[in-house]
């Protein structure tokens, strides 16, 4: 059951593990093995879009990916050089004073609980407050809202209130850019929650206590490509000499699910693909009257339709031609070509030794 809530006279305020300022990346990091930061919280929660919690248990016993690709670096760089900007723009809209502590926090009842915190927030009353940093794109702001009411993604809440119960503060803000300018940029604040707290720590030490201390690895629960990304990352390539795995009870299980389910797909697209030859049929019909035209138009029902039917050109080399380039200029192709390996799942019925 979920442990009991510690108030705020039981709080007794925040250790400090260690000064950040003078620290490399390296002690950084070896420093934040010694427990759950608020960017973990999401991973053990099983709520984040970005790994699952069988990465962080590998990440907390350094146990290295066998490949560790980070296509997402430019990304992950640009939200750190314009995390001052951020701070920024979020002082000057709210005229809020707001600071750094270069110091990593530790929960003084637990210390797995760990909290390096992007900024504070002076509050006119004199308390504080947390401010947490991010950057997105364009298209991705609209996860700061959900059915039309302003929001928090539940990854990034999650991470809030970790460093609200480490550092024993009531309000922490979130200041989001998404452009390039003052006005593309969303605040949002959420304030302390004692049942989402009390909860959140009773899986935080679940986590830290069965799983970390014990060497024991969670078990997959994530969405399924997030899940089969973490394997490969893992495990790495194929290996065509291993020896060959045979299901348990549970597993059997599972795959003959994965059998009626395909089963159920191949159904459904026998009806999708009865659907798409119709509307074929109908666009030919359509192409053939507009010729050498790129558009149409129609009325229905006081409705008026425009038809587009436009060249789109794409730059591409076909597979004749790219042949002949690794002929004649091995040297071009091994330069510019590179090679990408995936996995097909497949399932087949062996007669012979059923």
């Amino acid at each position: 059951m979920p442990l009991s809530n510690v108030s705020a006279e039981d709080h007794g305020g925040p250790r400090v593990l260690v000064e950040t300022a003078s620290l490399s990346e390296e002690e950084w990091l070896a420093y934040r093995r010694k427990g759950i930061g608020g960017s973990d919280v999401a991973a053990l929660l099983g709520i984040s879009p970005w790994r699952t919690a069988r990465d962080l248990y590998f990440d907390k016993l350094n146990i290295v990916a066998v490949e560790n690709n980070e296509d997402n670096w430019v990304s992950l760089e640009m939200g750190h050089l314009l995390e001052p900007l951020v701070a920024k723009i979020f002082q000057h809209r709210t005229g809020y004073e707001v600071y750094q502590v270069k110091k990593m926090f530790q929960h003084p009842q637990y210390p797995w609980m760990l909290a390096d915190v992007d900024y504070f927030v002076k509050l006119p009353d004199g308390s504080t407050a947390i401010l947490e940093i991010k950057t997105t794109n364009y298209n991705a702001k609209d996860n700061w809202w959900l059915d039309g009411e302003e929001t928090v993604p539940v990854y990034y809440e999650s991470q809030g209130r970790h460093y609200m119960a480490v550092m024993d503060v009531d309000r922490c803000f979130f200041c989001c850019l998404y452009g390039n300018n003052e006005d593309e940029t969303i605040i949002r604040e959420i304030r302390r929650d004692a049942a989402y707290e009390d909860e959140m720590i009773f899986l935080e030490q679940n986590f830290w206590e069965n799983h970390v201390l014990t060497r024991t690895p969670p078990p997959y629960t994530e969405d399924g490509d997030l899940v089969i990304e973490s394997v490969r990352r893992h495990t790495g390539p194929a290996d065509r000499d291993a020896p060959t795995v045979t299901f348990d009870l549970s597993l059997t299980a599972k795959l003959m699910r994965y059998l009626q389910l395909q089963e159920l797909k191949k159904c459904a697209e026998a009806d999708r693909k009865e659907i798409e030859e119709d509307m074929k049929r109908l666009k030919a019909a359509l192409v053939a009257n507009m010729g050498k035209s790129c558009m149409a138009v129609c009325q229905q029902d006081g409705v008026n339709y425009i038809v587009t039917y436009n060249p789109v050109k794409t730059p591409g080399i076909d597979k004749n031609n790219l042949q002949r380039l690794k002929r004649d200029h091995p040297d071009i192709y091994e330069q510019y070509v590179t090679v990408s390996e995936f996995r097909r799942f497949n399932v087949k019925i062996d007669t012979k030794s059923a």
